[in-house]
């Protein structure tokens, strides 16, 4: 028994010995196995515990300062590299290395690293600048040599992005800063798409204009503001060619909402029996005597000037006129029936269209209230709505598709003189002030015309007694003038 005990103890004297030999000198402190593995240990404890304390702000005292994701991200993992290098230091100093003395091997060693890791270096570096400058944060949609995806992390070396398809791609950092970069939400996500469109040759380009801003303003992902443009870019070899511009605010779902935008632009185009052209070329064919009796006799056809022409006629060529009922009119022959705008020129009512937007009233809803200031008016486009006065208890009117209303408050600055309110589901098409006011800027001699019916109207209010202006001692005509022209100054 002795033995054994004896045989234990010069095994554990012989391990002891073994752990605390020396096994390399660093400077003048002699390295044993059993201080390196407690280096090991000290460093790896050091290394978990920066990184906790840098989740531990990233998930609570940053978001408490409201401070957004990629800041967060970014501050965190600096703080986490500094503790870790901060501590590093402490457990070399404590464990008695001088690190003095290991400048000359660090030195040595970071020229054979240097030459043989440069693309670590390059990538460390970049690393840092990311992180302290802040030109892509995470959670920010970024485009980097063609591929389309967000921030999820930064590191030291590389950044992963997540694609739009999903897909985790890690990109070294250098190309981050080498590269030429565009962030999609950069200080704003707000960012402008286009989708451009073709229209077959003599098609109406207000009619598309009006197709184009209803397919935008249905989509749900588009901004009402900045309001949606229509751009006529060119004349196209077959093709008259537009560009619809839309805002939106989620730059990710870019790909989506395009898609989305072409099956309503579609949709709308195919309503208005406004055809989608396919190239045309054109076929000239020489010795025309000799074939023209041949492809007469074979299939009924006639060749002449150089041109082969069909006596068919495919029904995709036939034209349907569309129908003139009030649900079916364009927003132009809506506007034409308000009287301001009857002599305004396509390209004015255009205008008016583009900045005008859609707004759905559910049944019972009040449109506009007695006595509040009147900054648009309305045209009924499907629905109804009654007009009463509450303050004289009186019924006015039942308007249904195609009429409109609000103008008088519009345009003369005075409260409404009536309530109105939906009796079903309506859809209005609505003009702003500062829309109606670019209009008259550009047309200036609608101005009298508007007065003259304006004044008509005026005067039909007082006999009914709810016109509250006051036009003083001068006639009608002439107070609303000038009242339009302070509004809208012209």
């Amino acid at each position: 028994m002795n033995w054994m005990i004896q045989y234990g103890r010069k095994i554990l004297k012989s391990l002891s010995q073994l752990f605390t030999a020396e096994l390399l000198r660093a400077g003048d402190k002699p390295l044993s196995i059993g201080s390196i593995v407690m280096l090991i240990l000290l460093a790896l404890a050091v290394f978990f515990i920066s990184r906790a304390i840098g989740e531990w702000m990233k998930r609570g005292l940053l978001v408490r300062l409201k401070l957004d994701r990629g800041s967060r991200e970014a501050i965190s993992t600096v703080i986490s590299y500094f503790l870790s290098a901060l501590g590093g230091l402490i457990v070399l100093q404590t464990a008695g290395i001088n690190l003095s003395s290991l400048a000359v091997l660090a030195g040595v060693l970071g020229i054979g690293f240097g030459f043989g890791l440069q693309n670590l270096a390059s990538n460390f570096i970049s690393g840092l600048t990311l992180l302290v400058e802040q030109p892509i944060k995470v959670g920010d949609f970024v485009e980097v040599e063609g591929l389309l995806g967000t921030v999820e992390n930064i590191s030291i070396r590389s950044t992963i992005v997540r694609t739009i398809d999903g897909v985790f791609v890690i990109v070294p950092n250098i190309r981050f800063v080498e590269n030429h970069i565009v962030n999609w939400t950069y200080r704003d996500p707000k960012c402008c798409i286009h989708v451009p469109v073709g229209v077959t040759y003599g098609s109406d380009p207000v009619l598309v204009t009006e197709a184009l801003l209803a397919a935008a303003r249905m989509e749900s992902g588009v901004l009402s503001y900045p309001s949606p443009k229509v751009w006529f870019k060119c004349f196209g070899e077959s093709s008259l060619n537009f560009e619809l511009l839309v805002w939106i605010d989620q730059p990710a779902n870019s790909e989506p909402i395009k898609s989305a935008l072409n099956f309503r632009i579609e949709q709308e185009l195919r309503h208005r029996h406004i055809p989608i052209p396919f190239p045309q070329r054109e076929l000239w064919i020489r010795n025309i005597d000799e074939l023209n009796t041949l492809i007469h006799k074979t299939s009924g056809t006639e060749v002449s000037n150089g041109n082969v022409a069909s006596q068919k006629t495919s029904p995709s060529e036939t034209t349907h006129p569309l129908s003139k009922s009030p649900n079916n009119l364009t927003l132009r022959e809506l506007l034409r029936r308000v009287t301001y705008f009857e002599s305004c020129s396509d390209l004015e009512l255009r205008q008016l269209i583009e900045y005008g937007y859609r707004q759905l009233f559910p049944a019972g809803q009040i449109v506009c209230q007695e006595n509040e200031p009147g900054d648009s008016f309305y045209i009924i486009l499907t629905g109804s709505v009654e007009v009463f006065s509450q303050r004289a208890e009186k019924y006015i009117a039942t308007l249904h598709d195609g009429e409109f209303f609000g103008e008088m408050s519009l345009l003369l600055g005075i409260p409404r003189s009536a309530t109105v309110r939906t009796l079903s589901d309506t859809i209005l098409f609505v003009v702003d002030r500062n829309d109606l006011q670019k209009l008259l800027v550009e047309h200036q001699g609608l101005a009298d015309q508007i007065a003259q019916t304006l004044s008509e109207r005026q005067q039909a209010l007082r006999d009914l007694g709810l016109s509250t202006a006051d036009a003083s001692q001068e006639t009608p005509f002439i107070w609303i003038r000038k009242r339009i022209q302070s509004l809208f100054g012209i």
